[in-house]
């Protein structure tokens, strides 16, 4: 990494600017793990899934608790935002910051404990989702949510955004499966909390220091707000949105593990989790029902949720059509049954003659009444994996269509009472018309949860304005339908300004004061949930992106000709940071390293082209992240969006040694042809004695 004495300083108001040398060289001092301030570390973080880009002062990776305390204790010192983040792949902006980031995902993970019986178990928050299921799967159990980015997303990023996912219908959302955190403040201060009992909370108030502080101002916050909480607060299993105050009502156990749940970061550091796990059914049965249209199937949710499934979700012919044009598991799209519209419903059970019998049972109870469904039951494991991965490739069959503009999200996770689901759609598809904007339906529309992406233009200042428009439409469409501007990606910065619209100015007030109460010095990830940057703000492209049209070696016919285009491929669902299967990207499971992930090669190209951290062509930091990439390919062909590194490496190295000399290696290998010739002239002289003839 480049030295502290040739960092570059983001650019930040002077007033509010810490001593970023001293501050890096206090981090290298205390810490074990790595503290990376170079343009090259910063530039990498300054994204993450979402629209908006922020480069950070600096990337701390923690070995470990202790440098995590010590990491909160010197940015207290220096008077540096705080930014904890996990596998980086939250739509809403809340993962990147002008701050102090704690990458926790490479060192800081793991199981603590397990307990069966229990059915508990205790996880560092750099714990990839996966690895816990596959823990608690030998014991029958699961944790319950699980979102599409399950083989990479870790618990801690979960439960900063309180995410959900396909299975949430059986088991909730991340925040109904905590049972209690370990936390840290920015003040430095360490406990744990969870469900408090009112004898606990009286005791707890009544003790000295901070912790009896914090419950205290907590207890008459919630005194202060229940009424409106209790009236505001959406009734819908899907509502993400703002602070769970809720949680902290008496008729919810006071829970304060589970208030900061889906608090982004914005509130504390979570050190350790101790999770809820639910029994997992030993066979499973696929049911997928197709209807003339996305409204229809939207229509028949809670008929279908009568049924008891442990999973239901949907999707459009939009998205069917992305995916014939993408490519993308089309061999897949034979098995689902006639119609448009389709919901994808998943039936549990003990043996596979149980769950086949209730996803019967169900079927047959469906069709007996209007609209009546074409069904189709699965009882093949592969052919229902593979449908599976036709719905868990929603984001990356929408992102890019091959002759269709670029899709963004923003505009991704809204969600409304089930019952309402079918009416929400018919009146939302105006809205997209009126502003001539196209976007494929799908999502978890067994809780009422819509995701989609949506061709927004982000680049001229007509179309952002446009977008303003669009998403203030969208959100009143939302308010009138008692629902949730976020289902599970979290506010961040694409709809915290729109916060009191949902809440009103009381409730948003109340969300200023609960943060206080964590973060009087408002240090933890600022602008984010609570006194929001503006939703066009700090927007990745917006006005000012200009990039030059560079002559390339490559043709590109798929991006326009235009290698920046191509690196704007990766829409940062990090699909490339699993531990396993497929094939991508080996260098990541190598080093678990950003730098050398798929996503993390995209994003530090775009930033070269961008041209602001990074110093073109010529740069050091782009040239080390693709020096460990082995040009297999196999992120062109698992990608969701076909970012192809191997010819981007080739690009820049091309361009990179023009005009220099290249590594010996590059002419030991490059130039085979000629050193072959000269062999065969004297083949003694290559050729070892012992093979001799």
């Amino acid at each position: 990494m480049v030295p502290v004495s040739r960092m570059r300083r983001p650019a930040r108001p002077a007033s509010s600017t810490p001593d970023f040398e001293a501050l890096a060289a206090e981090l290298a001092r205390q810490l074990d793990g790595e503290v990376r301030f170079d343009a090259g570390s910063r530039a990498l973080y300054a994204t993450d899934g979402s629209n908006y880009r922020q480069v950070p002062i600096g990337v701390v990776v923690p070995r470990h608790k202790v440098d995590v305390l010590a990491t909160i204790d010197v940015c207290r010192q220096f008077g540096a935002p705080l930014l904890s983040r996990g596998g980086g792949t939250s739509l809403a902006g809340q993962c990147c910051n002008v701050a102090v980031v704690m990458d926790l995902s490479k060192y800081f993970h793991g199981i603590l404990e397990l307990d069966p019986e229990a059915r508990r178990a205790r996880v560092l928050p750099g714990t990839v989702l996966d690895h816990l299921r596959a823990a608690a799967n030998k014991h029958d159990l699961t944790f319950g949510p699980d979102p599409s980015t399950h083989n990479h997303c870790t618990l801690g990023g979960m439960i900063g955004n309180n995410s959900c996912g396909t299975h949430s219908v059986m088991a909730g959302r991340t925040s109904e499966n905590v049972e209690e955190l370990e936390i840290a403040t920015y003040d430095g201060r360490v406990f744990r909390v969870g469900a408090t009992p009112p004898e606990e909370l009286e005791a707890i108030i009544r003790s000295d220091g901070r912790r009896g502080h914090i419950y205290g101002r907590l207890k008459a916050l919630i005194d202060r707000y229940a009424p409106l909480v209790r009236a505001r607060y959406p009734k819908i299993p899907r509502r993400v949105s703002g602070f769970a105050l809720d949680q902290l009502l008496p008729e919810n156990g006071f829970n304060v593990a589970r208030a900061l749940v889906g608090s982004e970061g914005t509130c504390v550091t979570v050190l350790e989790a101790t999770l809820r796990l639910v029994p997992w059914p030993r066979a499973r049965t696929l049911l997928v029902l197709g209807y003339p249209d996305v409204y229809a199937a939207a229509d028949h949710v809670p008929a279908v949720m009568a049924q008891g499934p442990i999973a239901c979700e949907g999707l459009d012919q939009r998205l069917i059509d992305d995916i014939h044009k993408k490519g993308l598991h089309e061999r897949y799209l034979r098995y689902l049954p006639a119609g448009s519209g389709f919901l994808l419903v998943e039936f549990g059970g003990d043996t596979k003659e149980e769950s086949d019998a209730r996803a019967a049972a169900a079927l047959a109870e469906l069709q007996a009444s209007a609209p009546r469904p074409n069904g189709k039951i699965y009882d093949d494991l592969d052919q229902e994996e593979k449908l599976w991965k036709v719905r868990e490739s929603g984001l990356g069959a929408t992102a890019r269509i091959p002759g269709s503009p670029d899709t963004w999200e923003g505009r991704e996770d809204s969600a409304v009472p089930p019952e309402r689901l079918g009416d929400y759609l018919r009146q939302l598809r105006p809205i997209y018309d009126a502003h001539g904007y196209d976007g494929a339906f799908y999502g978890h529309f067994g809780q009422g949860c819509l995701h989609t992406r949506i061709n927004f233009d982000l680049k001229t200042a007509a179309g952002i304005t446009n977008y303003r428009r669009f998403v203030e439409e969208a959100a009143a469409l939302v308010v009138r339908m008692g629902g949730s501007f976020s289902g599970e990606h979290g506010d961040g910065q694409s709809r915290a300004e729109l916060l009191p619209r949902m809440f009103g100015p009381e409730l948003v007030q109340a969300f200023r004061e609960f943060k206080a109460i964590w973060d009087p010095e408002g240090r933890m990830n600022p602008g984010k949930v609570v006194d929001a940057y503006r939703l066009d703000d700090n927007l990745r492209l917006g006005t000012e992106f200009r990039p030059p049209l560079v002559p390339t070696h490559f043709q590109y016919p798929d991006d326009d000709g235009d290698f920046t285009r191509a690196t704007l491929r990766c829409v940062g669902i990090g699909e490339c940071r699993r531990d396993e299967g497929g094939t991508m990207c080996p260098s990541y499971r190598a080093t678990r390293e950003e730098m050398h992930s798929t996503r993390g090669r995209a994003h530090l190209l775009f930033e070269m082209m961008r041209g602001n951290e990074l110093d073109g062509w010529s740069d050091q930091h782009v040239r080390e992240s693709l020096d460990l990439c082995l040009a297999c390919k196999g992120c062109k062909g698992d990608c969701p969006v076909n970012v192809d590194v191997a010819t981007y490496k080739a690009e820049f190295l091309a361009h990179h040694y023009q005009g220099r000399l290249r590594p010996v290696a590059a002419y030991s290998m490059g130039l085979i042809h000629a050193w072959a010739r000269l062999a065969a002239l004297a083949p003694g002289l290559v050729t070892p004695s012992r093979n001799r003839r």
